[in-house]
């Protein structure tokens, strides 16, 4: 640090003055000696280092489909197998806390163990509100709606990343560097982006990674665009997005060449000749060249042919035997056959305008918003990693490059935010093992995780420059304010009396879940026991998501009136609040019936789902009417039903067409865990710098058999297939996703 006194004196007096310093202090005070960099009000170098525990909530390891299961395996069997080893890993929640928490906790020796990360590619969403909504088709119709973003999608996109181009900057820079550590020596990472942010990634990018290690600005060039494609009033059509490559060290990193197809210009003039028994093309390849004379050759002497060869006399006899050597149009000079199918292609360059964005009709689209083609995942996934190598992505959406890097036999890491965005790659993983198997290909199976809890500050905005004992009780207060808004919205009375219990609602208790986190299995089980504890008979559990996998049932016949419920997202409403607009509605319940055939010891268990219902409000259909111009039509939920309503063009009157005719409509997804005991929930704990194990008092759903609908298949099963069981009792659990992407599970007990 070198200041003159000047600078000395003038600083002091600023601090006494309570004044920022100016900005050349910045550089005056600090040894970086960055020539440019990229600045943002609140930049820090810090990251967070949270160690939280991954629970597994379901592993699948064979995709069924078949009419019956069990012990049916034989030598004989040449389908796909399950590859043992690695189990690949869908985590939902926040990357920033899952990143932390792989970099730094248990998971990471697993990580190391299988040659370290090669392989990073995200896509992470930039003024993109609606990144969070869906189009979510309905049971067997046609009709579709619009589901909103949770408020937990929401809180995070407008309190994280919404704020504009700094927040989002700052989110996506603590993340980076998260990633960077997390990459293998010879790893790479490939950042897909929009039009408005490219050129401040690139900066940060440039200080996570080192400018040196800057290999690509791929710019993709998005055919058959849509939308704002065509030229505005103002600006030319925009149809490119870029994908920025960085390397841990450009001196050592995995890179395979790749090569697009040959053109059919390039094929007519290259490979105009065609094989008459293989009908594939070929080119001809001069062999006369530098070699020998071909006076005193025989081989040349049988063909007549004067000039130089390219191989040994040998070598020229076995190719034309061998039918390689073809004799020119004018028979004085010869050629060598070389056939497109071991041509290697056009090698690929930083413009990539041979990929097309999934049409509205392809096979491959999901309707999710963001979706890449699988084809330039492919072509990522090829060039920067070897078959057996780990690749991930954070931001994975509807799973394209964990279902790409499936199909390529690369291990992978998934993550995402939205619960819906889980659901859909699940459901898409599973239809990848499905066909890897029915091809006779090998596949891994693949878990699905959360983190334990989220750190209250991870939505709770905190002053982070506060020190650690004015932090927490901002967060305290900032806590209570909220419990404030969902008992006023809710109608109860705040209470302070218990631990769990928050508040009163006439005759029953009221506890609020974390808005910063799912409601827990964990938490219930306190609320219970508290209610025991004091003779409370009746309680309502409010909370905007619950854990994955809870059964719901097991905490209602512990001798407590148990309800739960679901906060909507207008508690943040003011106005909706102050006239009673908020509906709280129950979580989803399912029934089921065990069907049980055979006879003596040869007994077959399948599951039929008998019932399933929601309560779900996402408008307020008054409002739609009123709103809704002549000749339209909007669909929307209320009160547990997806309605249609239309307004006539001419007569303007309203009609009303309920979509969700019957109660399997709501049901996007279902599975069967027909042992649901027989695996322990083991968790991973680091204390006092010691790796721990130990059970959390749940289990693991083992996805054993799974109906869902698919964009090309609506249909869906509503009797399982049958497994063959031996005697015993057996608890069995049936989960079912919602076509909100909110999943309920029951437990039943069933005896053979």
């Amino acid at each position: 640090m070198k200041l003159t006194d000047n600078e000395k004196r003038d600083a002091i007096k600023y601090l006494e003055a309570g004044k920022p310093l100016p900005d050349k202090y910045r550089f005056l005070l600090f040894g970086d000696d960055r020539e440019v960099e990229l600045v943002w009000n609140g930049k820090t170098s810090e990251v967070t280092n949270v160690v939280l525990p991954f629970q597994v909530i379901e592993q699948i390891d064979e995709p069924r489909s078949d009419e019956k299961f069990g012990n049916q395996g034989t030598l004989f069997d040449t389908s796909g197998r399950q590859v043992a080893g690695w189990t690949n890993k869908l985590i939902w929640g926040d990357n920033k806390l899952i990143l932390s928490s792989l970099k730094n906790g248990p998971l990471r020796k697993e990580i190391e163990a299988q040659g370290g990360l090669k392989l990073i590619y995200i896509d992470p969403p930039f003024d993109v509100g609606a990144d969070f909504s869906m189009n979510i088709t309905i049971g067997d119709e046609e009709e579709s709606f619009t589901k909103q973003p949770s408020v937990i999608e929401e809180i995070a996109y407008r309190d994280t990343w919404g704020k504009g181009a700094d927040s989002y900057i700052a989110m996506l820079y603590e993340r980076l560097n998260l990633m960077r550590d997390l990459l293998s020596l010879n790893g790479s990472i490939y950042i897909h982006l929009g039009e408005p942010v490219t050129h401040f990634v690139k900066l940060i990018c440039d200080e996570i990674f080192g400018s040196i290690n800057f290999i690509n600005d791929i710019t993709w060039k998005r055919s058959h665009a849509h939308g704002d494609a065509g030229q505005g009033a103002k600006h030319f059509g925009r149809t490119t997005e870029s994908i920025l490559i960085y390397v841990k060290n450009k001196d050592n990193f995995i890179w395979n060449s790749q090569y697009a197809e040959y053109s059919e210009e390039v094929i007519k003039r290259d490979y105009k000749y065609f094989d008459e028994v293989t009908k594939e093309p070929y080119r001809l390849v001069p062999v006369d060249g530098p070699g020998g004379s071909s006076k005193g050759n025989p081989f040349y002497e049988f063909l007549g042919i004067k000039g130089y060869w390219r191989y040994s006399k040998e070598t020229m006899q076995k190719l034309y035997e061998n039918g390689e050597i073809l004799l020119s149009s004018t028979g004085k000079s010869l050629s060598r056959k070389k056939y497109l199918k071991n041509a290697k292609g056009t090698p690929i360059i930083d413009l990539w305008d041979d990929v097309n964005r999934i049409a509205p009709t392809s096979k491959e689209g999901l309707d999710y918003p963001t979706q890449k083609p699988e084809i330039m995942l492919e072509r990522i996934i090829r060039a920067s990693s070897n078959e057996g190598d780990l690749v991930a992505d954070f931001f994975c959406g509807s799973g394209t490059t964990l279902a790409v890097a499936e199909k390529l036999g690369r291990k992978w890491i998934g993550s995402d935010l939205g619960k819906f965005g889980i659901h859909t790659s699940r459901k898409r993983l599973i239809g990848v093992q499905r066909e890897l198997k029915k091809e006779g290909k090998n596949f891994r199976a693949f878990e699905i995780l959360n983190v334990g809890r989220y750190e209250r500050e991870s939505f709770l905005a905190v002053n982070d420059d506060l020190r650690a004992e004015k932090k927490a009780k901002q967060a305290a207060r900032k806590e209570k304010e909220f419990i404030k808004i969902i008992l006023a919205a809710y109608k109860a009375e705040p209470t302070e009396s218990f631990i769990n219990i928050v508040g009163k609602k006439r005759d029953r208790l009221v506890a609020v879940g974390p808005i910063d986190m799912p409601v827990s299995a964990k938490l219930i089980e306190d609320i219970v026991a508290e209610c025991k504890e004091k003779n409370l008979t009746k309680v309502d559990v409010l909370g905007f998501d619950y854990e994955m996998g809870l059964d719901f049932a097991q905490y209602k016949d512990q001798g407590v009136d148990i309800a739960f419920r679901v906060i909507p997202r207008e508690v943040f409403d003011k106005k909706a609040v102050e006239k009673g607009q908020v509906k709280f509605y129950d979580v989803a319940f399912i029934e089921v019936k065990p069907i049980i055939r055979g006879k003596g010891n040869n007994k077959e268990l399948s599951i039929e789902l008998t019932d399933f219902s929601v309560f779900y409000n996402q408008d307020d259909s008054g409002e739609i009417e009123e709103a809704l111009r002549p000749g339209g039509t909007k669909v929307v939920v209320e009160n547990g039903k997806v309605i249609k309503i239309s307004k006539d063009k001419r007569t303007e009157l309203v009609s009303r067409e309920e979509l969700t005719k019957k109660w399997s409509d709501w049901i996007y997804y279902w599975a069967v865990d027909f042992d649901f005991a027989d695996r322990k929930e083991i968790i991973k704990v680091i204390e006092n710098g010691e790796e721990k194990e130990m059970w959390t008092g749940d289990y693991i759903f083992d996805n054993e058999w799974q109906s869902f609908r698919t964009k090309k298949n609506r249909n869906l099963e509503l009797v399982s297939a049958a497994k063959e069981v031996p005697k015993g009792t057996y608890k069995v659990a049936v989960k079912v996703v919602d076509i909100f992407g909110n999943d309920t599970t029951k437990v039943i007990d069933v005896k053979i």
